[in-house]
């Protein structure tokens, strides 16, 4: 999502060498909520992308999950966080491998996910977007405008959804360029090795307040997958080993959503209430149905 060396890679070098430090003994314990509450500290691991997951200026972990995570794990009794930054395709593999506890990083919730990590209650929902140069030369204004001009590029953070969804349009790899991390995404979109970048709509939104170099695609008309225009539901992710943990959670999480505190945690980032209304309208169940 090649970048220069700055404080967030550093924080991200920091983060995976203490999943490290913490990997030959906390790996092999077991993770149920017992024993991490004995253990007086959670591994949660963040992808470092705003506004869902990522550290900031001092170095401290914020965005819609980790700032709803701080809340649900402190009323269910584990206070103490140890955040682990590590790159989007990197998050499904590094929690089965243990090297963290759970997923902050509002990941969508998709089948294909389902049948690999437990996800949460939703916790979030947003729509899609594309960064394109200032001006937009080459007229984009959906990914079906790829499908149109097979000589368009349209760069996708490896392991983000937006893979799928270019698939499901009818986009041949061929046109994709596929990007390690978020931070990739301006460079690649200003130096032109990518016409678009596809992302959520909040991403896009974030860039160009970042460089005048860029805007957001407008109009923008989302991706139509199995007939329905792209709407995604952000969740927390755990081990399939781990329900006693994910109980809790959700329990915590299920109640939480009900308040304005919740809302304004969502609200603040710039959801809409519409957005906010679709995340507490959605069931886990259902996302994992595919419905």
């Amino acid at each position: 999502m090649t970048s220069k060396i700055n404080r967030r890679t550093v924080l991200a070098t920091l983060g995976l060498g203490a999943a490290g430090v913490i990997g030959t003994g906390d790996a092999q314990a077991a993770t149920d909520l017992s024993a991490i509450k004995h253990r007086r500290f959670i591994r949660v691991a963040i992808a470092n992308e705003v506004p869902y997951g990522y550290t900031n200026a001092d170095g401290k972990a914020t965005g819609i999950g980790p700032e709803v995570a701080k809340h649900v794990l402190k009323s269910i009794g584990i206070p103490r966080i140890r955040w682990v930054v590590t790159t989007f395709g990197s998050l499904i593999p590094g929690l089965q491998a243990r090297r963290f506890d759970l997923v902050a990083a509002e990941q969508n919730i998709l089948p294909a996910r389902c049948q690999l990590v437990n996800f949460s209650v939703p916790n979030s929902s947003y729509g899609e977007g594309l960064l394109v140069k200032s001006g937009n030369p080459k007229n984009i204004h959906s990914y079906e405008d790829f499908k149109k001009n097979s000589n368009l590029k349209m760069a996708i953070v490896k392991g983000a959804d937006e893979l799928q969804f270019a698939h499901a349009v009818g986009i041949p790899d061929r046109q994709l360029v596929i990007i390690d991390a978020n931070a990739d995404a301006l460079s690649t979109v200003v130096t032109g090795r990518a016409d678009a970048y596809a992302a959520t709509g909040l991403t896009v939104a974030r860039f160009t307040t970042r460089s005048h170099a860029v805007e957001a695609a407008k109009p923008f008309t989302n991706p139509i997958v199995n007939g329905k225009s792209v709407r995604s539901y952000g969740g927390f992710s755990f081990r399939k080993s781990d329900p006693e943990l994910l109980a809790a959670f959700d329990k915590s999480l299920t109640a939480f959503k009900k308040t304005e505190a919740w809302a304004k945690i969502l609200m603040g980032v710039g959801l809409s209430e519409g957005d906010v209304a679709a995340a507490r309208a959605k069931t886990t169940a259902e996302l994992c149905a595919g419905k």
